[in-house]
């Protein structure tokens, strides 16, 4: 079975990296985790926002912490969900002096908006269509389009002015021998609201179906898309 991503990108899958295409290729018939260690060079908020960040930060939605060289891991899953949705896993932790902050998300292939979906947090209640490209390092890129928030009756789409644009990037870097990563998050009107940048290298494990280990699928999930 292709993943997510290849069913996205189609044959530009082919003009990844290798170490990118291993990355962005699992699905849940591979039986392959990747989990990932490294380092944040850079993690930055704009205190502008601190009340927002704060309240993602407690459904794993970004958070209001700034730092250097702050301890970092990331684990990937791909599976299928409880709607038989191909689904791949993003737990993200931050280890800053004083606490581990999470930035969670489960993407799943939307046949309704054919690509992906994004849903942030560890309830599903925010759901972002995503853009896939190939950058001009070989690796892949995504731009957040349009946002939905979903809370039980609750159903809308979040206007654009309310909320920032995303670009996340992720490549291989050969001369260093490591994965690296920028994320990059703005807001019409404030500016940069939410950024980090640094390095990793990620481990591919072989697993068995269902055996997530606990904590990595989503609280919640929501089939709306």
């Amino acid at each position: 079975m292709l993943s997510i991503y290849e069913q996205v990108l189609g044959s530009a899958f082919l003009e990844l990296h290798p170490r990118i295409q291993q990355r962005f290729g699992m699905s849940s018939s591979s039986n392959t985790a990747s989990i990932g260690s490294g380092v944040m060079k850079l993690i930055w908020h704009n205190k502008l926002v601190n009340l927002p960040l704060l309240a993602g930060a407690t459904r794993h939605i970004m958070f209001p912490h700034s730092g250097t060289n702050v301890p970092f891991s990331i684990e990937n899953y791909a599976y299928r969900d409880q709607y038989g949705r191909e689904t791949v896993t993003w737990i993200r932790k931050f280890q800053f002096p004083r606490k581990v902050r999470h930035f969670d998300a489960t993407m799943i292939f939307s046949g309704e908006h054919g690509g992906i979906v994004d849903y942030l947090g560890n309830k599903q209640h925010m759901a972002v269509d995503l853009a896939l490209s190939v950058s001009d390092k070989k690796g892949i890129k995504f731009h957040s389009k349009q946002q939905r928030f979903y809370e039980g009756l609750l159903q809308f789409r979040i206007p654009d002015y309310f909320t920032g644009a995303a670009e996340v990037h992720e490549w291989y870097d050969d001369d260093e021998g490591c994965y690296k990563i920028t994320v990059d998050v703005r807001h019409p009107w404030l500016g940069p609201i939410f950024r980090y940048k640094g390095s990793f290298q990620a481990a591919f494990i072989e697993i068995k179906p269902g055996s997530e280990p606990i904590g990595i699928r989503p609280i919640r999930e929501e089939r709306r898309e």
